[in-house]
């Protein structure tokens, strides 16, 4: 079955569960899926539900697509996304961007929980995402085209809006919420970086390094969808610190840094 066909039968399974014409899409990363919870007139649906989704298996992530109002717009909601480290091809990994533009969404928020390697930063500290290197071999795009869908070769030199970037930094200073900016590297996972891994990252420029989000910015990019990206720094990455990382660390501190994380999103989503 071809990718069209595929994004058209999920689609079409969405809105017969739902009257909402979606405008604003969110990614939610390791424990964020809370701010799906803020929105209200919602419907849910459970990813094994709809044609052609997979399923994650990481922990704090809930596996739902919730569709509703907040902030006076209409947005729908990973809550949980897919990631390359599980097995699934970056087709997998991308396809629910695929459907949210199919649905009519014209901004998306890629939001993850992952490590700071810059050591100006600190663990709970929010990042804008300025820009990525993709450091795992690996593109969405690879493989045929549709011409029909989007172009063969991407420009990727604005994959996250200066826009938006702009926006979220003038929220943060009225909230008084601390935000970084800078570059995140895309890491295969689910091993975490060795130290003289995340030392070659700091060379090559990065300030913060996980296991998501460049495929989904990358398809939207595809699409011409306007991208904000946000990550929550929950830990320094391996070897600034002479302790060991583990995933329930992560899922901690984005649950302690959640209340900022939700009232800066609401905020934006209020202003775009």
């Amino acid at each position: 079955m071809s990718l069209k066909k595929q994004i058209e039968e999920a689609k079409d399974f969405i809105l017969s569960k739902t009257s909402s014409k979606p405008e604003i899409g969110i990614i939610l990363g390791s424990g964020l899926g809370s701010l799906a919870d803020e929105l209200e007139n919602s419907t849910t649906i459970p990813y094994p539900q709809i044609p052609n989704f997979a399923k994650s298996q990481a922990e704090g992530h809930a596996n739902e697509l919730v569709i509703g109002e907040l902030s006076g717009k209409t947005v729908i909601a990973m809550k949980g996304r897919f990631h390359y480290y599980e097995g699934f091809s970056p087709l997998e990994v991308t396809f629910p961007v695929h459907v949210m533009k199919a649905l009519g969404i014209t901004k998306l928020i890629v939001t993850n929980a992952c490590g700071a390697v810059n050591t100006e930063f600190s663990p709970g500290d929010l990042m804008l995402i300025t820009d990525h290197i993709n450091l795992t071999a690996n593109n969405p795009f690879i493989g045929t085209n549709d011409d029909t869908m989007g172009p063969r070769f991407i420009d990727v030199s604005e994959v996250y809006s200066k826009r938006l970037r702009k926006i979220a930094t003038e929220i943060g200073e009225s909230l008084e919420i601390s935000l970084r900016q800078g570059v995140y590297a895309w890491w295969t996972g689910p091993a975490y970086e060795t130290p003289a891994e995340v030392r070659m990252i700091r060379v090559l420029g990065a300030d913060a390094v996980g296991m998501s989000t460049v495929p989904e910015a990358l398809v939207a990019r595809y699409y011409g969808i306007e991208t904000l990206g946000i990550s929550c720094l929950t830990n320094m990455a391996t070897g600034i610190l002479d302790q060991p990382l583990n995933h329930e660390e992560v899922i901690e501190v984005a649950a302690r840094a959640k209340t900022s994380f939700i009232s800066l999103i609401k905020n934006i989503l209020a202003e775009v």
